[in-house]
């Protein structure tokens, strides 16, 4: 089987709140958990109407919670944004307190200025 993954943008659809979108995050995670797809990536946005997921590190947490084989990651984190430190003591965190390991952030763009 060809190891399948998905990448989460918590998408806010025309007429819904932000938080339908992270609750439908978490049950597609289980779905995807499930299904036998092996990783979930969370990705961080700003600013964006049509994006819920400021804070990929408190999703991180919410989906590892309810699924138990898939890997939950983050596509990656703005550390602009972020004090490294802190990014780098929350990940640690999710991966102790998880059944599976949280993929640290993987990018390298800083931001949309700077690509």
């Amino acid at each position: 089987m060809i190891p399948l993954s998905i990448l989460d943008l918590s998408v806010v659809t025309t007429g819904t709140k932000p938080a339908a979108a992270l609750r439908n995050s978490i049950d597609l995670a289980r779905h995807a958990d499930a299904l036998g797809y092996v990783r979930y990536w969370l990705a961080e946005h700003h600013n964006l109407a049509s994006v819920a997921s400021p804070a990929p590190d408190l999703m991180i947490g919410q989906i590892a919670a309810v699924t138990s084989r898939i890997r939950v990651g983050s596509g990656g984190v703005m550390l602009p944004n972020h004090a490294p430190l802190v990014v780098a003591e929350r990940f640690k965190m999710l991966e102790a307190l998880a059944a599976q390991p949280a993929r640290p952030p993987r990018g390298r763009r800083l931001s949309r200025a700077a690509a």
